[in-house]
């Protein structure tokens, strides 16, 4: 089905319309001594690479006070597979000082955002980003978002082809309006008549649109959760072509059993010059046929859902200029977080470095901020953003490699092999105070609740048993929670759904465990299923490969309220 825009466009459709080209009235806006943005430009800003948000611990207070509402803007770069110089960096980091709250923010997507930037610092931030050679062009907003990659910096073909790939999937679908350039950097205005989105057109996409490229040897990306995910089949070490999934999805809403989480499915297998034009036309299909009339069912898995992948392959088949081959059938590609020592296989060696939540600040015993700024400034390595929050420094020679090691560990950064499973496979957004969607605390209180599922684990046996754990402030799954092994999603303050069966490899979705359960009783209800782990499980079994070889013999699943469905393959 088409959706026609002219009379069923939603009201964020007709925003992009009327923005020629997402200019909309930022820049007066911009010029102005207003605090904050109309709605209709709050979405348009989104296609820049900044989201319109309030600092919800203030706006109570400044309520009562009378004062207008406290608005702040997270700024997010797009960065193609995580990749920055350390020059690049070290300049975010000045930045995150200078306009931001004095913290970088790593996420699930390997971007890097500023959070608490003031309208009136908008503009410069903006600016200086781009400055150091990075854009926020395309980080946020109903285009396709930053196409992630397999971060680890090792030498070789079939990296070096993904790395390629990535980012000539970013250039092929960045917005090509000038509109960013006239705003942030003050560019000369577009004179020529002719389009200026050749590919998106005056309305761009119906909603975001997500990239991924795992390899069959590695799936850290979890290629299955993304619109359009590449799983590189390596042969004689080189890549010999892609199979190419379709539809995957982590968003859902609370009470609305048509929307629902969703792997993507095979759609066939292409070869390596032809996987951009793959891409570029999952995304046109997606832009001519996707809903613009009700959000929710506007993203790429809905329209999958109801054509059908036949029809999809079908009209996916008519488009490109290449034949499509049939799947290939391959092992699910194992799962690896490239934390602690690894050799790049040109004589260097990376570090990954565990990040708490993603967030780089420094803490009453952890002054991780200093210690990255300190290490990126002396020895210059590549950094690489990870998608499990987590940063890889490159390219360091073994004394350099041994010199890193020292300083994060002098400054308290645990390594890898001192962290509990647990601990380091965890993830968890944001949430409050800055998300507006956020209807629980996420990141704030994660740590506490780790605390108390580590010392659950360790009474168990289970410190070191493979354990993915995910934590959202609301039901959009900006973390991925409905592929882990054990998932937290808000229902309302203190208040969390809980869902089991996923794993780290990412490829099989959570069930719904037990509903509206608040945050102090998370472990006591997740007890008796930890103890029935501990006792029955084989060896290395995580609690989500437990649980569904289990499936019938654990008691009841308790099950959320029949008008919710949110998980469905």
């Amino acid at each position: 089905m088409t959706h026609n825009p002219e009379t069923t466009a939603s009201p964020v459709e007709a925003a992009k319309r009327n923005s020629n080209y997402l200019r909309g009235t930022l820049a007066e806006t911009l010029a102005s001594d207003a605090s904050h943005f109309a709605e209709d430009d709050a979405q348009i800003l989104k296609a820049h690479g900044s989201y319109q948000q309030q600092d919800r611990d203030r706006r109570r207070a400044a309520r009562d006070a009378g004062e207008e509402k406290p608005y702040i803007f997270m700024v997010r770069c797009a960065i193609p597979g995580g990749v920055l110089t350390a020059e690049q960096y070290l300049a975010l980091d000045d930045l995150a000082d200078r306009y931001g709250n004095g913290t970088l923010r790593v996420t699930t997507r390997q971007d890097i955002q500023i959070h608490g930037v003031s309208k009136s610092n908008l503009k410069a931030t903006i600016a200086a980003i781009n400055a150091s050679l990075v854009t926020t062009l395309g980080a946020c907003g109903d285009v396709n978002r930053n196409v992630m990659v397999c971060p680890a910096p090792v030498a070789g073909e079939p990296h070096t082809t993904v790395r390629r790939l990535a980012a000539e999937i970013a250039r092929e679908l960045r917005p090509a309006t000038t509109a960013y350039r006239e705003i942030w950097l003050n560019g000369e205005k577009a004179t020529a008549s002719g389009p200026q989105e050749p590919f998106y057109g005056e309305q761009y996409l119906p909603r975001k649109f997500k990239t991924a490229i795992a390899l069959d040897t590695d799936n850290c990306v979890e290629v299955h959760a993304h619109d359009c995910g590449l799983i590189a089949v390596v042969r004689d070490g080189l890549v010999r072509g892609f199979n190419v999934l379709v539809g995957g999805g982590m968003g859902l809403t609370h009470s609305r059993g048509d929307t629902f989480a969703k792997l993507a499915e095979p759609l066939g297998v292409v070869r390596t010059a032809d996987a951009l034009e793959t891409v570029r036309v999952v995304a046109a299909i997606f832009r001519d046929h996707g809903n613009r009339s009700d959000r929710r069912h506007a993203r790429l898995k809905y329209l999958i859902a109801e054509w059908g992948m036949e029809r999809f392959r079908w009209e996916f088949q008519r488009r490109v200029s290449f034949r499509l081959l049939p799947p290939e059938d391959v092992p699910p590609p194992p799962f690896g977080d490239h934390l602690g020592t690894h050799s790049q296989g040109d004589g260097k060696w990376f570090y990954g470095v565990f990040v708490p939540n993603g967030r780089i600040a420094d803490r009453p015993h952890e002054t991780l901020r200093a210690v990255l700024r300190r290490v990126i400034d002396s020895h210059r390595p590549s950094v690489i953003l990870t998608g499990q929050q987590n940063v890889l420094l490159g390219n360091l020679t073994e004394s350099g490699l041994a010199q890193v090691r020292d300083a994060l560990q002098a400054a308290g950064v645990s390594p890898a092999e001192n962290l509990s499973a647990a601990r380091r496979y965890s993830l968890a957004c944001p949430a409050l105070p800055t998300c507006p969607l956020a209807i629980a605390e996420s990141e704030r209180v994660m740590p506490a609740l780790l605390d108390r599922i580590e010392a659950e684990l360790e009474t168990l046996g289970l410190r070191n048993a493979p354990l993915a754990i995910r934590m959202t402030g609301c039901p959009n799954g900006c973390t991925r929670p409905y592929t882990a092994d054990l998932a937290f999603v808000g229902r309302r303050p203190g208040t969390y759904h809980i869902y089991v069966g996923g794993g780290l490899r990412g490829d099989r979705l959570a069930e719904p465990y037990a509903a509206d359960v608040p945050t102090d009783a998370i472990v006591e209800v997740l007890r008796p299923l930890l103890v029935e782990w501990a006792a029955h499980r084989h060896s290395d079994e995580g609690l989500g490969n437990f649980y569904r070889r289990m499936a019938g013999c654990l008691g009841p699943r308790l099950c959320l309220r029949g008008d919710e469905k949110p998980a469905a393959s």
